[in-house]
């Protein structure tokens, strides 16, 4: 964890809102030393802290100024019951405000900042199924277009039809956020299940098929992870796949396994050996550091809503319906008719609809 995260649990959970208060004057101070913006990343850190911490002190501001204007119309009105009416309207206005504070105090995941790593893999459908995978490629990158995301294909392995077999994204925001990629993306992990007539299908009969989704946080530094070289077996090969002229044609591409978990990360896009290693590491350590966390929480809780692992048509967390232009989120039981727009990267009243379950599940926890 952290220093960051540590100053967050603390003033979120037993410090309260005048340990948020401190905390949110100090990063302020921090952020008008010119010292701190020549560490680029550290700069970026306190800024996305101090973005966070905001609403906070912001709601809880207009919070108190709202109690004090209507301590006073109280006052006025035990005098005057023309100021009943400003009563009234101020009564409301406390209590929506302590519904806005009790609402930024609830628990927040602390990778909610955090930039990520995407994996689709084709699964169960063959063909089908890889170009399904490519189908949900296309509507992250459409949706990273649409927020000023930046997206990076790390490696890809397409099928014969020009499916993905599999393909790793690096999505990465731009500027400080409280609210990164992780918090939009995260929900995104599991099995989705797509119900269609198939390119390869002559008789046109509805088939079923899978693909599945892996989302993990790629924090700026991972500080708790410590990757023992001779724990890898590092590979070197040919680039492949998209890219044209873009593609190297020597031995760039890097191939790492991480011998005691079986993890194995590869990285062909970047422009050199050296790059694609140094890319592959870090999407090592974040999955490390991913599933150390992982544990740690099915440790703590044995209930814990987890990504599926196997891409296995009966375990799904979503379905697309394209007979029916369908979507259906089968966790918070979301449907629409919107299919066509959702792959095109509308996602935002679909993840919108999970942000909320997943605030009204933390706040219940609170």
């Amino acid at each position: 964890m952290t220093g960051i995260t540590r100053a967050q649990s603390s003033a979120e959970s037993g410090g309260g809102i005048e340990a948020i208060l401190s905390e949110h004057a100090d990063l302020e101070k921090q952020l008008s030393d010119p010292n701190l913006h020549s560490d680029a990343g550290r700069a970026r850190k306190v800024g996305r802290r101090f973005a966070q911490l905001s609403p906070i002190v912001n709601t809880y501001r207009k919070l108190e100024a709202a109690r004090g204007d209507l301590e006073a119309a109280r006052e006025l009105a035990a005098d005057d019951d023309s100021f009943a009416d400003e009563v009234e309207e101020l009564t409301a206005t406390v209590t929506e405000l302590e519904t806005q504070l009790s609402d930024l105090l609830a628990p927040r995941d602390p990778h909610d900042p955090d930039d990520i790593v995407l994996e689709v893999k084709s699964g169960e459908g063959g063909e089908e199924s890889a170009l399904f995978a490519a189908d949900l490629a296309r509507m992250y990158i459409r949706y990273a277009e649409r927020r000023g995301w930046t997206v990076t294909i790390l490696d890809e392995t397409t099928s014969d039809l020009g499916g993905y077999k599999d393909a790793t994204l690096s999505i990465r925001s731009k500027g400080d956020s409280a609210d990164g990629v992780w918090s939009r993306l995260k929900f995104e992990g599991g099995v989705h299940r797509v119900q269609r007539v198939p390119v390869t299908e002559s008789q046109g009969r509805v088939h079923t098929s899978a693909a599945g989704v892996l989302v993990y946080p790629e924090p700026e530094e991972v500080e708790e992870v410590q990757i023992d070289e001779s724990d890898l077996r590092i590979d070197v090969y040919r680039s492949s796949g998209k890219g044209g002229q873009g593609v190297n044609t020597t031995d760039s591409a890097v191939r790492i396994t991480h011998l005691p978990t079986g993890i194995v990360v590869t990285c062909q896009n970047e422009r050199s050996q050296l790059q694609n290693k140094i890319r592959a590491m870090q999407v090592l350590a974040a999955r490390l550091q991913a599933m150390a966390e992982e544990q740690a929480q099915a440790d703590a809780s044995a209930d814990r809503a987890s990504q599926i692992r196997t891409v296995d048509r009966s375990e799904r967390i979503r379905t697309y319906n394209f007979p029916e232009n369908r979507i259906a989120d089968h966790r918070i039981n979301f449907k629409a008719h919107n299919l066509d727009q959702v792959l095109d990267g509308d996602l935002d009243p679909l993840l919108d609809a999970l942000a909320a379950a997943d605030r009204q599940a933390r706040l219940q926890q609170a």
